[in-house]
């Protein structure tokens, strides 16, 4: 794999063994994967730096000793691929530069605009030697045939041109509904457009000397003028496709719902789906409904920290694990359906999710070390990880780290996901999950990543922990005077806090109050509010709850809490500040 840009890749040219790339980064990118294709970490890029803004269109001749690059300035620039040298920069577009392609020489150079122009650049001269109106909306993709006598051009009007450089005459190849993405011709007969309908086109460029096909190409949009007469509209050279190959629709928009483990996105077909990023795999395929409404449907007012971004900038999605930010977020095991967790068990998101994705390469890096000799095969294989060194395979695993992956984090190897990352002395490269056989370089995977994966251990960029009050509500039945301020997870549900209350303040009341025959003379010497663990491990929780019958209610801004609120949720939608938390609670008893 070729790391072409940080910031979006939004065009590729690929000549012989050598890809350019040009993207958001104000970067075009060369690259040849072969003069270094016995590096294990990637392969690494010449960048030519000078664009101002992003680049959109790249080309380089087949020998590749020019390249061109356009985007966003309206600019083209030029320079020699071999020593990554700018040598020249040609004005000539009002708007941006979305498409670009060069002749065998590298001499003459065709470029298409948001302006609906095509100009036709002598390099040798360094000018605009010819331009072609053609579209009446942004030109979007340029191919042309092998002679560089005829171009063809596609974009956002969802029209196919064919236009012959000398006598600037220009037929309609097909027309269709949505805007032309790229082009490819295939010989001088077939030419493969591929446009935002989710489908690949075969399409017939052979004339059949209609003349109302064809039209001359003016200087300027408003200049264009048909070769038909009586301004009857154009016929195309084909109206069906002779062959179509039906793709995936891609994915144009999704949120992140707010329990941080579920996306919703929409394709080009309008197709509404749920996706569960922790196991990498799609739960509902709603279909064809409003997002929008389908949105507002799965809100959940639940506050768990962001651990990932995600985008769907490549027409699918993209989960991104960055350090410290994706070890940011916890719940439960038994929340996730950790077989055997005690309650208080707390599981790390972006911890699990790595051991899933990793779980082949843990499983194959295991194997190996049981089927070594000594069982310490790669004693001698270490990582310096800032000033610690992980062992290959001799150090031990603690925690959850040498668990089996629970079924909430279980990624699939039937449709396994890719991982790209950068190893930790540089070269990014991408392997699907089940494809790592557990002999990858420890210098391929991120320091980080190393850490968590062979020792548990991780860093969190912000607090897990929420600190708040516990105070009586006005008018409660059982007066108990407390004071100071609590911590605890910040995932912890309100039960707990009503199972606090009702272990440490009412039991511990009612156990006084049965000395002194009085319910509300003495408070409790027992309540030291300062971290709250909560467990069951009084036998007369139960005894006391079913023999005394009383409501404990837990309150915040005079709202009632339910018990499967966690603190972070009521510090986000109910308390709303940026101070301590301030809770009550109500004991009051039961009618019977």
């Amino acid at each position: 794999m070729v790391k072409f840009s940080d910031n979006g890749v939004d065009s590729v040219e690929p000549v012989n063994n050598t890809g350019h790339g040009g993207g958001f980064d104000n970067n075009s990118t060369c690259s040849d994967p072969t003069s270094n294709a016995e590096e294990p970490q990637g392969f690494m890029p010449i960048t030519v730096k000078g664009h101002k803004e992003s680049v959109y269109a790249v080309a380089m001749n087949d020998v590749g000793t020019v390249l061109v690059s356009g985007g966003t300035e309206k600019a083209l620039r030029v320079w020699d691929p071999r020593t990554g040298t700018k040598s020249m920069k040609l004005r000539g577009h009002s708007d941006n530069i979305r498409a670009l392609a060069l002749d065998e020489s590298g001499r003459k150079c065709l470029s298409g605009s948001s302006d609906s122009i095509i100009r036709l650049w002598d390099l040798g001269q360094q000018r605009c030697v010819h331009s072609y109106a053609v579209h009446t909306d942004s030109v979007w993709a340029l191919a042309a045939n092998s002679s560089f006598t005829c171009v063809y051009s596609g974009g956002r009007d969802a029209s196919v041109c064919a236009t012959n450089l000398n006598s600037r005459e220009s037929s309609l190849v097909c027309s269709g509904k949505h805007p032309v993405l790229s082009l490819a011709p295939n010989g001088d007969n077939w030419l493969w457009v591929a446009s935002s309908e989710c489908a690949v086109q075969k399409w017939s460029i052979k004339s059949k000397a209609q003349k109302s096909s064809s039209f001359l190409a003016g200087s300027v949009p408003c200049t264009r003028a048909t070769m038909c007469t009586e301004g009857s509209p154009l016929i195309p050279i084909s109206t069906e496709p002779a062959c179509v190959i039906p793709v995936n629709p891609q994915i144009v928009r999704h949120t992140v719902l707010n329990d941080r483990r579920h996306i919703l996105t929409k394709d080009m077909a309008g197709v509404v789906k749920l996706w569960e990023i922790t196991k990498g795999e799609m739960k509902v395929n709603y279909g064809d409904i409003s997002f929008e409404d389908k949105e507002k449907e799965l809100f959940e007012m639940v506050s768990v920290p962001a651990w990932f971004t995600a985008d769907s900038r490549l027409g699918c999605l993209s989960i991104h694990l960055d350090s410290p930010q994706c070890f940011a977020a916890e719940m439960y095991a038994a929340d996730a359906q950790v077989p055997g967790a005690s309650e208080e068990l707390k599981i790390n998101l972006g911890h699990e999710t790595l051991r899933g994705l990793f779980s082949h390469w843990l499983a194959c890096r295991e194997k190996k070390t049981e089927s070594s000799p000594d069982g310490n095969e790669d004693t001698q294989n270490n990582c310096n990880i800032g000033e610690e060194k992980v062992m290959a395979s001799n150090s031990p695993v603690k925690g959850r780290s040498s668990l089996p992956v629970c079924s909430a984090f279980d990624f699939s190897s039937a449709y396994p996901p890719s991982i790209i990352t950068e190893g930790s002395e540089g070269g990014t490269w991408r392997r699907k999950i089940i494809d790592l056989s557990g002999t990858e370089d420890e210098k391929e995977l991120p320091a980080w990543c190393l850490d968590a994966l062979l020792h548990g251990k991780f860093s969190t960029k912000e607090s897990t922990k929420c600190s708040f009050h516990l105070h009586p509500y006005e008018g409660t039945t059982v007066q108990v005077q407390t004071q100071g301020k609590l911590t605890a997870p910040r995932v912890l549900r309100i039960h707990k806090v009503i199972t606090y209350v009702h272990e440490r303040i009412v039991l511990d009341k009612l156990l006084v109050d049965s000395n002194t025959d009085s319910l509300g003379t003495s408070a409790s010497n027992n309540f030291q509010p300062e971290t709250l663990n909560v467990k069951d491990s009084r036998p007369s929780t139960r005894y006391w709850h079913e023999k005394t019958g009383f409501n404990i209610d837990i309150l915040c801004n005079n709202q009632v809490l339910r018990p499967d609120m966690t603190l972070a949720t009521v510090r986000q939608y109910i308390w709303k500040k940026s101070d301590d938390l301030q809770l009550h609670f109500r004991i009051t008893l039961e009618e019977k």
